[in-house]
């Protein structure tokens, strides 16, 4: 009979050992909940500037990667390309942007 305990020490072992390595999590399963993803961060840079009075009717197209908003198109005044990049540094997870804005 005590040619069975080594064996069944190895089986104990190997299914212990089994049920531990499901217990390994992965990096992604742990990533921030606060990084915002760029579709949404242009979604809502979009959404902000249509609220805003002064570039409403403006021709902006929003770009974003990594966090780093483009804003490019036409704006009527100056002051419209300073507002939308403002406006835009307002969104959750906006890192920088970069300004392409011409007047018309």
């Amino acid at each position: 009979m005590t040619h069975w305990k080594p064996a069944l020490a190895l089986l104990g072992a190997l299914m212990y050992g089994g049920t531990l390595a499901g217990c390994g999590g992965t990096g992604s399963l742990l990533a921030p909940a606060a990084a915002v993803d760029d579709s949404t961060i242009t979604a809502g840079v979009k959404q902000a500037i249509g609220r805003s009075t002064e570039l409403k009717a403006a021709d902006i197209d929003v770009a974003t990667r990594e966090g780093i908003v483009q804003l490019s198109g036409y704006v009527g005044s100056a002051e419209n390309v300073a507002t939308a990049a403002s406006v835009a540094r307002t969104v959750k997870g906006v890192k920088s942007v970069r300004n392409d804005l011409r007047l018309k």
